[in-house]
């Protein structure tokens, strides 16, 4: 079907699919599985390429979003007057070859840079004794050279740990990481008007360069790649807002983000069915389900956010241009990847991150909601989603998952035919009771001791 033909069918569906039976509107909700399929049939098909973040694509994916919020009757959020929130990001990009110096005295060898925070990063160098992320030292530049390193696994950890520079051990691992990442240094994007900051950089060195550095502890280091702005994007979240009955009750905040991988250097479509087409069909339908109630106590805030996949940018936006300030949000919960059962949960459960730092997952299982602890805790999830920024920020806010660690991760697998309909509809259905129980009720979530992310403290 020409693409034209395909969107306008997708918004006509608007028409269609939002004009839910009256005798839904009551208590006992049923999600239809064929609104399941033709949100993802429109948002991981042919027609947007994959919603690359900051895109066009992207654009369309938010408009989609915003018309099926004021289909079910949903308002434009406090203070706006349109569905849309948008926000420039700027892109730097390399602008020549990378160049470490060691002691002031540049070294031969040209280190293969992965990431780096912009111009320049430097300090001084800590050796670790081993591959294991778990037990990479406290440092400003740190090395690891056993031949079984895991590139990403200590790169988060160093993220974790605020290291300015890991430098790693050139390896078949690292080669193929870099391939991947598409052959070329990734510079940071940053919202306009925003400062860079400090960020992790990551390099390899061969061999022979690596040992003689390695020999060299508490040396100073000095890692230059000359950048400048490869260009300025806008990217859009989509914003729909259901009025509560009780101004003083606060707001819950239900999110996803909308934005995938796009159209790779080499032409490949990576669709983004699971990531995250599912999760923003979540709130689709979790907004269909509670604007045909009654109206709810407290506020509700729906939102799908833009470039999650490229910084969490959207999300960011939000939490620094919120349309009702943050000390009224009571809690946020962010769907990711709901497409696939986890072979190591229950049959139709989906797993809570950081399930264990607040009271809230126990309150929404024992309300009916198909939710259990995280079972990859190495992965970090908690920090790697959405809810992140609201986290940091002190508001209770954890993301729900189906299968995490799926083959079909950032994979151009991750098509609609991956996506298990069956488990993705049962599972939105399980949730619809314990968010409205959320809406109607006075419960307030609230961290557990030590719970709350350090850096919002």
């Amino acid at each position: 079907m020409p693409v034209r033909s395909t969107l306008f069918a997708a918004f006509a569906l608007v028409a269609t699919t939002a004009l839910a039976p009256a005798a839904f509107a009551q208590d006992n909700w049923t999600v239809q599985e064929r609104w399941v399929r033709a949100h993802e049939g429109f948002l991981a098909g042919e027609a947007l390429q994959g919603r690359g973040s900051a895109t066009r694509d992207e654009a369309i994916a938010a408009a989609y979003v915003a018309a099926q919020f004021e289909g079910f009757g949903l308002v434009h959020a406090p203070g706006m007057d349109s569905y849309f929130q948008k926000a420039t990001i700027v892109r730097l990009t390399a602008d020549g070859p990378a160049q470490l110096s060691v002691n002031g005295k540049p070294i031969a060898a040209a280190p293969t840079v992965f990431t780096a925070p912009g111009n320049r990063v430097s300090g001084k160098v800590t050796v670790a004794r081993s591959a294991d992320a778990k037990a990479l030292p406290q440092g400003e530049v740190v090395l690891v050279g056993a031949a079984d390193a895991e590139p990403m696994a200590l790169y988060r950890t160093a993220m974790q740990k605020k290291i300015k520079l890991l430098v790693l051990r050139e390896s078949e691992a690292s080669r193929d990481l870099y391939t991947k990442l598409g052959g070329a240094p990734r510079l940071p994007a940053y919202l306009e008007g925003d400062d860079p900051g400090e960020r992790t950089a990551i390099a390899t060195l061969p061999g022979d360069a690596f040992d003689a550095l390695a020999k060299k502890p508490g040396a100073t280091v000095d890692l230059a790649l000359p950048s400048v702005i490869e260009d300025r994007a806008v990217t859009t979240n989509a914003i729909g807002y259901l009025p509560g009955s009780d101004p003083e009750a606060g707001t819950l905040l239900f999110t996803a983000h909308l934005d995938h991988l796009g159209v790779q250097p080499d032409g490949t479509v990576m669709y983004g069915a699971n990531d995250d087409a599912s999760g923003t069909t979540a709130v689709i339908e979790i907004a269909r389900a509670l604007a045909a109630g009654k109206q709810p106590k407290r506020s509700i805030l729906f939102v799908c956010y833009g470039s999650e996949e490229i910084g969490l940018y959207g999300s960011k936006y939000f939490g620094e241009h919120p349309p009702v300030p943050l000390e009224q949000i009571v809690a946020n919960i962010e769907f990711e990847m709901i497409g696939a059962q986890d072979p190591k949960l229950p049959k139709d459960t989906l797993m809570m991150t950081g399930y264990e730092r607040s009271n809230l997952g126990e309150v929404i299982k024992a309300h009916g909601g198909l939710v259990a602890p995280d079972p990859y805790p190495d992965q970090h999830f908690f920090q790697r989603s959405d809810n992140y920024s609201l986290a940091l920020k002190g508001i209770v806010a954890h993301t729900f998952s189906g299968w995490a660690v799926t083959p079909t991760y950032h994979d151009k697998t991750d098509t609609v035919a991956s996506i298990d309909f069956d488990f993705m509809t049962k599972a939105i259905q399980s949730l619809i009771e314990p968010m409205r129980w959320l809406a109607d009720g006075d419960f307030t979530p609230e961290w557990k001791p030590g719970g709350r992310p350090e850096a919002a403290k």
